[in-house]
Parts: C-alpha cells; sequence; structure tokens
C-alpha cells in the first residue's frame, strides 16, 4: 500500500505539514514509521480523507501537455473486471472518474490511495502517475 511522508500529505491535502502533523496526532489519519523513520501516512486513508476535505494539490509529473485540464489528487476506488476498469480520483474538490482497460489499470499501479494525475483533453480523460 502507498505510504506518504507529512509533506507528501500536505501537498496532495493542499494543507501545511503542521496541519497534517495535528490531524495525525489528533487521530483523524493514523501516522507509521517509514522504514527512515519519519512519520508516514497510509495512501488509503489519506484518500479516504481527501475525499472529505478538499483542495488542489500541484502536477508532480513536470510533464509538457497541451491539455490544460490537469487534476493531481489521489485514486479512491477502483472497480475492474477482466476487460474494463472505472477508477476515481479525488482531485481536491472535485471527483474524475475515468474508463480504461484493466490492463492499463493494473499497469499504471492504481488503486486506493495512489497518487495520480487525471487530464481531461475534450471527453478523454488520460490518467498519468509520477
Amino acid at each position: 500500500m502507498p505510504q506518504f511522508r507529512i509533506s507528501e500529505a500536505a501537498g496532495l491535502l493542499g494543507v501545511s505539514d503542521d496541519t497534517v502533523r495535528r490531524l495525525v496526532d489528533s487521530g483523524a489519519l493514523t501516522g507509521h514509521r517509514d522504514a527512515a523513520g519519519r512519520i508516514a501516512v497510509d495512501g488509503a486513508e489519506l484518500a479516504a480523507h481527501a475525499r472529505d476535505s478538499a483542495r488542489a494539490a500541484a502536477d508532480p509529473t513536470g510533464i509538457g501537455s497541451s491539455a490544460r485540464n490537469r487534476f493531481v489528487g489521489l485514486v479512491t476506488d477502483v472497480v475492474a473486471d477482466r476487460v474494463m476498469a472505472k477508477v476515481e480520483i479525488q482531485c481536491g474538490p472535485h471527483r474524475v472518474v475515468s474508463l480504461m482497460s484493466s490492463e492499463a489499470a493494473e499497469e499504471l499501479g492504481l488503486k486506493p490511495g495512489a497518487l495520480a494525475v487525471a487530464v481531461i483533453k475534450s471527453t478523454q480523460v488520460v490518467v498519468e502517475t509520477p
């Protein structure tokens, strides 16, 4: 399961590092020590929290694109069968849904708590991972 350090979680939620520390201290988020001894938050738990409180995060991909509608967020749900997958991403206050092949969703590692960027061009939604 993906885990995010305090500063990464803060960037995804659009809040300060201190705010995330307060969320951990209050029990609103559960903090765990990572391999380096730093506090980290479980991606799925962070995704659930992001669904309830939302602000936009900076695009971490650094990719140039003609698509101007790029939304950084956390995967909150993936429903897949043998052929297709429905992926939901909470991007700040916005919920973005993408339909893609199950193979693509698996190759991108899309599961609740994963960091993703929804790129919207015309009627197409492309999901990229950093």
